[in-house]
């Protein structure tokens, strides 16, 4: 009889031995190869006419080792089915049996496998943690240039004979030059446009009054600075850090002055950016974009607290890894094998999101979370519903049912549903979990949290 042996061999891995008998498998052995003998088409004989033998000495070796690993995989299975240790992956092969594997002297064999065990861990006391929420206030000045963005971004480009605003967009052609204007032989030379206002104060007020086919001599580092002045020398083909290139001159030759009109705050364009609001009065579009832009920045607080939770729980949470188990299921377990070096480099984010996930499950089961067919339905009606809404289809909604039975349908569409309400109720449950106090923040200090930590 075939038994399954357990030892363990190391921090959470343990060894599995599955014996199995010559009584096992070789019945089922001389079984398939009399099953070859009736189907094998061999040359000489007729279908079902070839002898065992012969069937043995062509095919024997192979039927034999499948059936050997079919009777271990089936016991090894068997235990753990029965015996049902929580575990990584799949049964890793040890020391293998097959060099001593002999069709002409079937006996008993013995297969090792590794195992690497899921560690016991204990979450930190929700209860005594306190979290930061950064609110972002929305200011009428955040509202006025967001509006305007949208009327530039609707609007229609126009060619002014001269420049008179800091919106004026140049087409422009650079030459490098010496500080007389003479083109320097071998030197930078590129056609570009530049925002009026890109320029420094100085250069701005310089240019106002410029007409198409004018000329100025500059200096790159006293007619750009910061960001702007690493943005025109990477255009230029420069480093962005080069102080040599950031003091060289260039004549900008205008090429064409080009200034975007912006749309009229009307009732037309009110609809165009909130089409079936029927808003009349800039005093409503105002108020519902306030409402849109304030919900945003709540969004990206909200964001921002699920990272904070997000570490507090993979950095409070003391937890230990077969290691060594891991990282040879990481060199096999892919779609393709990676080497031992591979597998090192790859470790430290892969068991960052081993843990993330033994959390986040813990957490799902011990508080019974859960994501019902009801709410897959009801999430992918709601973004349905947006998206059609946002292509103005009409009101006849009388094909949705069918659709949405179809989606219930696609295993990856429901599995990516899943996957994203579940998390959002396992967030939602941590955040009733922990304290929080509010801080105010700008825009421009939550985007920049954001950016250092993306999951």
């Amino acid at each position: 009889m075939s038994t399954v042996v357990r030892e363990n061999i190391g921090l959470l891995t343990d060894k599995l031995t599955v014996k199995v008998t010559k009584d096992e498998y070789f019945p089922s052995f001389e079984k398939k190869l009399k099953e070859y003998s009736k189907t094998a088409n061999i040359p000489g004989f007729r279908k079902g006419m070839v002898p065992t033998g012969m069937i043995k000495k062509m095919y024997g070796p192979s039927i034999f080792n499948e059936e050997v690993l079919k009777s271990v995989e089936k016991k090894l299975y068997a235990y753990l089915n029965d015996e049902k240790p929580e575990i990584f992956a799949q049964p890793l092969p040890l020391e293998s049996e097959f060099s001593k594997m002999d069709i002409n002297n079937p006996t008993d064999y013995d297969f090792a496998f590794e195992i690497g065990l899921k560690p016991v861990f204990e979450l930190p006391n929700f209860s005594k943690e306190s979290l930061t929420n950064h609110k972002v206030d929305v200011s009428d000045d955040m509202i006025n240039e967001e509006i305007s963005r949208m009327q530039i971004k609707g609007g229609k480009m126009t060619e002014p004979e001269v420049i008179d605003n800091e919106e004026n967009v140049l087409n422009v052609l650079f030459t490098e030059c010496d500080k007389g204007a003479q083109a320097i032989e071998g030197g930078k030379s590129k056609e570009n446009s530049v925002l009026l206002k890109y320029f420094t104060p100085k250069m701005q007020k310089e240019l106002m009054g410029k007409k198409m086919n004018d000329s100025i001599v500059f200096q790159l580092n006293k007619t750009f600075e910061g960001d702007k002045l690493e943005m025109m020398l990477h255009d230029l083909g420069f480093d962005k850090q080069d102080a040599d290139a950031a003091s060289k001159f260039f004549k900008l030759d205008i090429v064409k002055i080009g200034l975007i009109e912006k749309r009229e705050l009307n009732e037309e364009f009110f609809n165009e950016v909130y089409p079936g609001k029927g808003i009349t009065t800039e005093d409503e579009f105002r108020a519902i974009l306030k409402d849109d832009v304030a919900k945003y920045w709540e969004s990206q607080s909200r964001n921002q607290l699920h990272d904070q939770l997000y570490h507090l729980l993979l950095d409070k949470t003391k937890m230990e890894f077969p290691d060594a188990f891991l990282k040879r299921w990481l060199q096999s377990g892919g779609e393709k094998p990676k080497t031992a070096e591979e597998a090192e480099v790859e470790f430290p984010t892969f068991s960052n999101q081993l843990k993330w996930t033994l959390i986040s499950d813990k957490i799902i089961i011990d508080n019974k979370l859960e994501v019902t067919q009801d709410d897959l339905r009801a999430h992918m009606k709601e973004e349905v519903m947006r998206y059609f809404a946002q292509m103005n289809m009409g009101e006849d909604m009388s094909w949705l049912d069918s659709y949405l039975d179809r989606m219930l349908k696609d295993e990856k569409q429901v599995d990516a549903t899943y996957r994203r309400l579940i998390t959002e109720r396992l967030f939602d449950y941590l955040e009733n979990q922990v304290k929080t106090k509010d801080k105010k923040v700008t825009t421009e200090e939550l985007t920049a949290m954001q950016h250092n930590h993306q999951h």
